[in-house]
């Protein structure tokens, strides 16, 4: 794992750029896949999948979940009405047709941000709250080792000035935390993927 700069981000052609000028990059960071190539990006999704979400992840970080959850319910954060197609409409409405009508991705009860779309290359989900508007942006490069290697990206739009505190208050915790344990688990992931050794 290790931390990127914004512009490993915005050097690489993807999509997202002419869909979400608006949006801020927050994070950039990088997961090591070892022996990937230029074809292997849906096999390296394919592999998060089956992570197992949230619920797999080290007991530190599934408790900051569970924490955040409690108090958006106590506050009022996660309202139907606060998400999207409520608060803010969807990245999906911004999508040209090839877009449309690429695949989505999977979307399941355990994995809180939803797919807007996905290619050979990149793919992103979204989030929407009383906070913030995120996107997650996963993207497919050629690393300076010559393995192709995922780059994650989240991009945000907050909410006014409490929002842009909201994620001030939060960047420790998903820089020690959250981020080390998406990573550690994804790139089991990757190792395992054909039956191999972690």
């Amino acid at each position: 794992m290790a931390r990127r700069t914004i512009s490993d981000h915005t050097a690489h052609p993807w999509r997202i750029h002419e869909l979400a000028p608006d949006f801020e990059v927050e994070d950039v960071w990088a997961f090591r896949t070892p022996g990937a190539g230029p074809g292997d990006f849906r096999a390296a999704v394919e592999a998060i999948r089956s992570s197992g979400g949230i619920g797999r992840m080290p007991s530190a970080a599934r408790f900051l979940f569970a924490v955040r959850w409690r108090l958006g319910g106590l506050l009022g954060w996660d309202d139907p009405g606060s998400g999207v197609g409520g608060r803010v409409p969807s990245l999906r409405d911004r999508l040209p047709a090839d877009l449309l009508a690429a695949p989505r991705g999977e979307d399941r009860d355990d994995m809180p941000l939803k797919a807007v779309y996905e290619t050979d290359t990149e793919a992103v989900r979204e989030l929407a709250n009383r906070t913030v508007h995120t996107l997650m942006h996963l993207g497919w490069a050629r690393g300076a080792d010559g393995d192709h290697e995922l780059l994650m990206a989240v991009l945000v739009k907050p909410n006014g000035r409490f929002g842009r505190l909201y994620m001030a208050a939060i960047a420790p915790f998903r820089h020690l935390i959250v981020y080390p344990a998406l990573t550690r688990g994804w790139e089991r992931a990757w190792a395992e993927r054909n039956g191999g050794p972690a």
